[in-house]
């Protein structure tokens, strides 16, 4: 037992001299991409597991077909990424093979299918080492329900928290285990100034903090602490303070939640109520998802590889809507707004006022390429 302890504790001095490695390394200077003036842009493609490469298929359909003058001009380039499947992974015993790194590394934007991630075991999620390897902290998830009101922004901070450290926890044969929780200045500083500046330039005027403040006192306490110090600098922002629990009630109060516009949110708790939000929006298959780094970024559904319908033979009945309005939002970034407004107005259109086709996930409904040419008829 004594010697599990000493264990123990000298992997945690190992953590935390690693953590503040990294919180140093943020206070660093900072390269950040500006697309507009790129003469080159590249594109990965990563279709993941499950029923990924299916909606990946049409999402990099719909990219292609509205980005083609500059794909033929060279200007954008898409590249098409092998191996970030859950037989690779597991095979190279990695969460994301050095190859395949590689390859995303040398992509300036990255859009991907789901990933599958073991239950158990050592193998960590594709997408918190992705997040953590691009160092892409700023999570951002619309959710958008015009005829109730709701015009939600999340901003989720991306590299910390739980996650940071969530396959690197310690645990005492036949007695306990710990997993670990990381609230950095450095980190807290950067995904606040993210929402208070996309608020700023979206015209937006109330911005939310969500913690648990009141019971984990020194990481939500310190979240809470620092959200308020960068706040200072936006004084025309209406700035409030809720514990996660209420916020999750909050949203389904149809008498309070139309008030709310932008939230601020660590990890773990921006993981689960932005699932909670795209359910009010319609179901996780109708949001998209930006995690956005000053040199990277990458794109994705919300939802996960559904294995279920794969195993049921339903991969073809997928909805692609997520990912869909995930590329509308690379396409942003990457400076082609008017065209993601495009995009996003047929999506609207064929899920929310027309719905001549409807995907439903099994056979009632159309397939996701059947919806997709439906889309594409909005698009011409």
């Amino acid at each position: 037992m004594n010697n599990q302890v000493e264990q123990a504790v000298q992997a945690f001095r190992t953590l935390l001299e690693e953590q503040i490695a990294r919180s140093d390394a943020m206070t660093r200077s900072r390269t950040i991409s500006d697309f507009h003036s790129a003469k080159r842009i590249v594109v990965g493609v990563c279709l993941g597991d499950g029923i990924g490469p299916i909606i990946m298929r049409e999402a990099q359909r719909v990219i292609e077909y509205m980005l083609a003058d500059d794909i033929k001009s060279g200007r954008i380039v898409i590249k098409k990424i092998e191996g970030l499947t859950l037989e690779n992974r597991e095979a190279c015993k990695k969460a994301i093979p050095d190859d395949v790194l590689a390859e995303i590394k040398s992509c300036d934007v990255l859009i991907k299918g789901p990933t599958t991630t073991p239950k158990g075991g050592t193998l960590e999620s594709a997408n918190v080492a992705l997040r953590r390897e691009l160092d892409l902290y700023a999570n951002v998830r619309p959710v958008s329900v015009p005829k109730e009101g709701i015009d939600w922004t999340f901003f989720r901070e991306n590299t910390e928290g739980e996650y940071v450290l969530g396959s690197r926890g310690i645990e005492i044969d036949g007695k306990l285990a710990v997993d670990f929780k990381v609230t950095t200045d450095a980190g807290t500083k950067r995904i606040a100034r993210a929402a208070f500046e996309y608020a700023r330039k979206s015209g937006k005027t109330n911005v939310s903090i969500v913690t648990k403040a009141n019971i984990m006192k020194k990481t939500d306490g310190k979240f809470s602490l620092l959200c308020h110090e960068v706040a200072k600098e936006y004084p025309e922002m209406f700035v409030d303070d809720y514990y996660i629990d209420i916020m999750t009630a909050n949203l389904l109060n149809e008498n309070v939640r139309s008030k709310y516009q932008v939230f601020i949110l660590p990890n773990l708790y921006g993981d689960i109520i932005t699932d909670e939000a795209a359910q009010i929006q319609g179901g996780v298959g109708t949001a998209g998802s930006a995690n956005i780094g000053d040199r990277y970024a990458m794109f994705e559904a919300i939802h996960g590889s559904a294995l279920r319908m794969v195993e049921e033979g339903l991969s073809e009945y997928a909805n692609p809507s997520s990912i869909l309005k995930a590329a509308a939002m690379l396409m942003r970034h990457i400076g082609y707004g008017e065209k993601a407004d495009a995009l996003e107005t047929a999506l609207s259109v064929c899920n929310d006022t027309e719905r001549r086709l409807v995907v439903t996930g099994d056979k009632t409904g159309v397939t996701c390429g059947e919806f997709v040419d439906y889309l594409m008829e909005k698009l011409n």
